[in-house]
């Protein structure tokens, strides 16, 4: 039958098979008619018998002669050694030392610790406002003032000359309500050269007690206790924020880990290949001597040979980019021998959990995931700044009280020494003589009194130093009180308003913000649900299929053996054994990481690896 023949039968053939019954097609309805692509001119020739078309010259652009004269250098084939690993003995590491050594030493986790530590320095520096501010102000003065006139002028109406000496102390704070306080104690000594002075020197003291207590505006909430509440949230979500990258940094080792498993792994499946490629290739060079096969399957089995050595230089530099990948993550210090070490993982396959419910898994992730006590803390921080606009917003009444003790004493002066005292005194003497001459002419029940000496003796309590000003400043001798309300209203406060709007916004923000975490984290589980899952689906199936295959391999080899098959379908069978390890090796790895990720999403990677957040990244700073 010629290739005429069989393209006519064959079209037959098709026809036939293709062509609907009578009754079917009495019983469906005709369809619509639709316009039929047209026959390309080489089908209408198989259909006619013949032979299709040559094909159009392709069009070819111009290529410019680029290096010419470039080949590829003659190179030596270099070691297998993988850069930077001095220790020619494997060091073994387990998975769990990995993870220790991550949480100890990865320097972004030391960062996250001194952030922890600076957030609660921040509270303490908030919570300082309620210290207690002493001052103490001992003060020297001298004033030399020029005379007025002769009552308030020095000495022989010289300069009037002030000398003091004051010591001045007190303390003033603010209480976690909104109070605030201040006391104030002065004592001083003054020396004072006046001339109608009745005391020199003098010592004046104050003891002061002010109170201040709003009503409206800063009562219950204010900016001291909104900057304490905002520090206690910001350390709260810097926990959180350093239990994010625990989290990530340890899903980031596992992965690491699992992935230089399956790099060493590789390694020995692609070696493995190279040796059975290699025999293949001496078994066929052996029969090519005695001319039972032909040269060019010799070629053939040699060219498997270099495929699979460049498979295997390939497998080590991705074990080499993987050993630096977890050093990079478990180790702070450059200079750290384990560097120059070859690392080998010994941990065995992960135990796999049984597969949970979704809901329940969903339910865990709300409650464990960092991301959700985070949310929680912008939430509250948002609460805060809107009570504390809120109650910006309200006048300022502020009921004032205060109480004042003052203290006196002094050193009397001669009061016939000021010139005022002389005058008055020749005055009255004045008077005096008037009124005894007039006395003379008048009958005694109408005589008139002489004037009282203006001489008042000074009270005993007033005499005397400091300790006597003390005396009467403890006795209240001369008390002030006042009692006041400060009432502030601000025209418009369009700042109050402004402030009020930006918080209740930043609420609004914040609840859509954790509706929008909450939708991740269950799209999160679900996918590393679903990942966990086909994972131990595509694993069972890359396990029959390398077990297939290699069956397929060990039985074309018998029958290669036997003269029934040839060099091409060996290196095909060995090809196919060599991916089919690879994808059950692949999928082994992506299980290990799909547990990882099921963790990670749900939360529970903190609690399977004991994470103790007061010691994460403290070995970074002493590596």
């Amino acid at each position: 039958m010629n290739r005429r023949a069989i393209a006519l039968f064959a079209s037959i053939a098709c026809g036939a098979a293709f062509a609907a019954p009578a009754s079917a097609q009495q019983k469906t309805p005709a369809p619509r008619a639709t316009p039929r692509p047209q026959a390309s001119p080489a089908a209408k020739a198989i259909q006619q018998g013949g032979l299709p078309p040559p094909p159009p010259i392709p069009i070819l652009p111009n290529v410019p002669n680029v290096a010419a004269g470039y080949a590829a250098p003659n190179l030596e084939t270099p070691s297998a050694d993988l850069v930077g690993v001095t220790q020619k003995q494997f060091v073994g590491i387990t998975l769990d030392n990995a993870v220790a050594m991550a949480l100890a030493h990865n320097p972004d986790l030391a960062v996250s610790q001194a952030n922890r530590r600076i957030a609660n320095y921040q509270i303490a520096a908030a919570r300082g406002a309620y210290d207690v501010r002493l001052s103490v102000q001992p003060q020297y003065s001298y004033v030399s003032q020029a005379p007025q006139n002769a009552f308030f002028a020095g000495p022989n109406f010289g300069p009037i000359v002030q000398k003091s000496i004051q010591l001045q102390g007190g303390v003033e704070g603010q209480l976690r309500g909104g109070q605030q306080y201040q006391v104030q104690v002065s004592g001083k000594r003054v020396e004072d050269n006046t001339t109608i002075n009745a005391f020199n020197p003098t010592y004046p003291t104050i003891f002061s007690v002010n109170f201040t207590q709003p009503l409206a505006k800063n009562r219950g909430i204010n900016a001291t206790t909104r900057s304490i509440e905002l520090a206690k949230i910001n350390a709260d979500m810097t926990d959180a924020q350093t239990l994010q990258s625990v989290s990530t940094t340890v899903a980031q080792v596992q992965d690491a880990y699992w992935n230089l498993v399956a790099a060493w792994r590789n390694v020995a499946i692609q070696e493995e290949a190279l040796k059975e490629a290699l025999v293949q290739s001496r078994s066929n060079a052996r029969l090519a001597k005695v001319g039972v096969n032909a040269p060019i399957d010799v070629v053939q089995s040699n060219t498997q040979v270099n495929v699979f050595q460049d498979n295997v230089f390939s497998a080590l530099q991705s074990v080499a980019s993987l050993q630096n990948q977890l050093k990079e993550l478990t180790l702070a210090n450059p200079a750290d021998p384990i560097w120059s070490a070859n690392l080998v993982p010994t941990t065995p396959v992960l135990q796999l959990p049984r597969e949970p419910a979704l809901a329940d898994l969903v339910t865990q992730a709300l409650k464990n995931r960092p991301e959700m006590a985070q949310i929680a803390d912008a939430r509250r921080s948002a609460n805060v700044d809107l009570a504390y606009a809120e109650n910006q917003v309200k006048p300022q009444v502020d009921l004032q009280l205060g109480y004042t003790s003052n203290g006196f004493a002094g050193t009397p002066t001669d009061p016939n020494a000021s010139p005022f005292a002389q005058s008055s005194a020749q005055q009255v003497m004045a008077i005096d003589a008037l009124i005894a001459a007039v006395d003379k002419q008048l009958p005694a029940n109408q005589q008139i009194p002489t004037l009282m000496p203006s001489n008042t003796p000074v009270p005993g309590y007033l005499v005397g130093s400091l300790d006597q000003s003390i005396k009467n400043l403890t006795s209240n001798k001369f008390p002030v009180y006042n009692a006041g309300v400060r009432l502030t209203i601000p025209i418009g406060d369009r700042t109050g308003k402004a402030d009020l709007a930006i918080a209740r916004e930043r609420e609004r923000t914040t609840q859509l913000q954790e509706a929008s975490i909450v939708q991740r984290v269950t799209v999160e589980v679900r996918d590393a649900l679903q990942a966990f899952k086909s994972a131990q689906y595509r694993l069972i199936a890359a396990r029959s299929a390398r077990a297939a295959s290699e069956a397929v391999l060990a039985s074309e080899q018998r029958r290669f053996r036997n003269g029934a098959s040839t060099t091409f379908l060996i290196l095909q069978r060995q090809l196919e054994v060599a991916d089919n390890r690879g994808r059950e090796l692949q999928a082994q790895t992506d299980l290990n990481k799909a547990v990882v990720e099921l963790e990670r999403s749900t939360g529970e990677i903190l609690s399977a690896n004991n994470v103790n957040l007061t010691t994460v990244g403290e070995g970074a700073l002493n590596p």
